[in-house]
């Protein structure tokens, strides 16, 4: 199971008024493990952001000035989602826009080049009706810091949904132990006994899956600016 999370900043609300994509963030995941692969370019849009854009991003005309155009990126940019399903907050803005930019280059759609797209913000209304869902509002929700967030960036977005996307999802990831029918015997419930009838091998990590973790929690802990809570549990563990 191989997801990209995906995100992008823009110079306004709608292509079909000329607006363009500026910043493209994108972080693979895969087996619910962030693999620390990712794809992250800024792009010259060849025009100015709306007022209100530029307020959310702060990616000015002169910085994205000398940045590469869309087209000289659009390869590896697909070549980094293919076969990939996409998860996306709000993804038909996001859609509209790689679509919009695809079609001035002459390419298919988005989702001619990954698996599918799941929309991360049509999940999290599923699960919490009539609550805010937006990404900050999940962060809050779901305990992931991104108190470092003073402005929007495709990049970060991209990891900070990665790490609400995996809470919102961990229950699908059951065992579904309930479909084994064992009675319960004295001094062993059932649940034990269904456990033990799954006679689940013990997989340790490899040396190289340990440093993979570590080095993935010192850029999130490098990021928050020494406040992710695991490195305070491993203080107070050690």
């Amino acid at each position: 199971m191989r997801w990209i999370i995906l995100d992008t900043e823009t110079t306004g609300l709608d292509p079909a008024y000329g607006h363009r994509i500026i910043e493209i963030g994108a972080i693979e995941v895969v087996n619910r493990g962030v693999t620390g692969r990712d794809f992250h370019t800024y792009l010259n849009p060849e025009r100015e952001s709306d007022a209100g854009a530029l307020e959310v991003h702060g990616l000015t005309t002169e910085f994205l000035s000398d940045k590469p155009r869309f087209k000289e990126r659009a390869d590896e940019f697909l070549a980094f989602i293919e076969g990939a399903e996409l998860i996306i907050h709000n993804a038909p803005f996001d859609l509209k826009f790689l679509n919009a930019e695809l079609l001035r280059i002459g390419r298919e759609p988005v989702t001619n080049f990954c698996s599918g797209v799941t929309d991360s913000l049509v999940h999290a209304k599923n699960l919490h009706p009539g609550k805010r869902n937006s990404l900050d509002a999940l962060c809050d929700r779901y305990g992931v810091s991104n108190a470092h967030r003073q402005l929007h960036g495709a990049l970060l977005d991209s990891r900070l949904l990665a790490e609400v996307w995996l809470a919102m999802t961990r229950g699908q990831d059951s065992l579904m132990i309930d479909n084994f029918d064992v009675p319960e015997t004295e001094g062993v419930t059932a649940n034990e006994q269904r456990l033990e009838a799954l006679n689940l091998p013990i997989i340790l990590p490899s040396a190289e899956d340990l440093q993979a973790h570590e080095n993935y929690l010192a850029a999130l802990d490098k990021a928050a600016k020494g406040a992710c809570v695991w490195r305070q549990y491993e203080a107070v563990q050690k």
